[in-house]
């Protein structure tokens, strides 16, 4: 088997290692969106990992899923991005872009609008931060009709196209954590009665044909495609794993022809039936990351990649608070504790002053 510091190759994307910077919210962008010098130095810090992957991205205004959320929506945003672009291949690195429909999951003063739109019109039962001190309850979205399906579909490949001419590697496909894709995947957040509801593959069929339209678009080599699972976050709850199998397998076959770079999994338990069944309907190079309730350790890392339950494995907190992560576990070095108070708080405190290590 491969370690977890060898290179590897996902569809177009070369990487120098197999450990990956998780698509990470950090809330730093203005009401603009635009990717700041504070995103450029952020990233280009975080080169030397195989593959960074931005935050989610929004394609249009009403799908902003939280405040600071930087966007690929206008000629701005892109060439913000171009820029965070350049620096990480400065450094020898491949950087793709997540790009994300917040669908129910936003609130009037995130978004601008009354509602969020998603796959039904039944509210998450979550609240989010929106611009004041408290937390709002979610309201209802509206559900998507087939012109605002269409419209979806188009956005997120106009989003695709905008990364892409901003210098990114590729796309990876956010279908989880509870945003619209998600919510058209999971039962719990879809009771339509159309051919989006229903069985899993008419669940299934949004992701599908938005992942079709980008591959033709950008070309399948260059897109990736994040899941999770069974996560039930943010409402969006799968709960028979008989009903999960079968759905994600309807949308993995949805897409099989087309070989797409990689699959990124988000799930807690490396060893379980459930990655196994999905890294083989799947086929391709699948990245795993097990880190969301807890911290991933170079234990687990090694464990992943070099016993054969994923292909490369994407850190979170980790790299946050140790930019040089690849370096530090190599070589066995400390690392700089994790300050989660300054996960989201916007100014550089926690964002682009950890201090790298020592080079040998």
């Amino acid at each position: 088997m491969p370690t977890l510091f060898e290179p590897a190759t996902a569809g177009a994307l070369e990487l120098n290692n197999r450990i990956t910077m998780a698509p990470l919210t950090r809330s730093r962008a203005g009401q603009d969106g635009v990717p700041s010098d504070m995103h450029v130095e952020y990233y280009k810090q975080r080169a030397n990992n195989g593959l960074i992957v931005t935050e989610g991205t929004f394609f249009e205004d009403i799908n902003r899923a939280f405040l600071g959320q930087p966007g690929i929506a206008t000629a701005e945003q892109q060439e913000g991005w171009r820029k965070v672009a350049q620096a990480v291949h400065e450094q020898g690195s491949n950087i793709v872009m997540q790009i994300m429909h917040g669908g129910r999951l936003t609130l009037p003063s995130i978004n601008g609008f009354d509602q969020g739109e998603s796959s039904s019109a039944i509210a998450p039962g979550v609240t989010l931060h929106g611009d004041g001190e408290s937390r709002e309850e979610v309201p209802t979205p509206v559900a998507l009709d087939a012109e605002g399906i269409e419209r979806v579909i188009q956005k997120f490949t106009e989003g695709a196209r905008r990364a892409i001419d901003a210098g990114m590697d590729g796309v990876e496909v956010h279908g989880a954590n509870g945003y619209l894709l998600h919510q058209f995947l999971a039962p719990s957040s879809n009771d339509r009665t159309d051919e989006y509801g229903g069985s899993p593959e008419n669940r299934a069929r949004l992701a599908i044909e938005v992942i079709r339209s980008i591959a033709d678009e950008i070309g399948a080599d260059r897109l990736g495609l994040r899941i999770s699972p069974m996560h039930n976050i943010q409402g969006c709850l799968e709960e028979d794993e008989d009903d999960v199998r079968a759905t994600y397998k309807a949308l993995l076959d949805g897409i099989a022809d087309l070989n797409i770079a990689y699959l990124s999994i988000l799930y807690h338990d490396a060893e379980s039936d459930l990655v196994a069944y999905l890294r083989e309907s799947f086929g391709g190079f699948t990245i795993l990351n097990t880190g969301f309730g807890v911290v991933t350790e170079l234990e687990e890392a090694r464990h992943i990649v070099e016993d054969d339950l994923a292909d490369a494995v994407a850190v979170g907190r980790e790299i946050i608070a140790n930019p040089d992560l690849s370096y530090r576990w190599k070589n066995n070095l400390a690392l700089n504790s994790i300050d989660s108070d300054t996960f989201y708080t916007p100014g550089p405190h926690g964002y682009i002053d950890y201090p790298a290590a020592e080079q040998k």
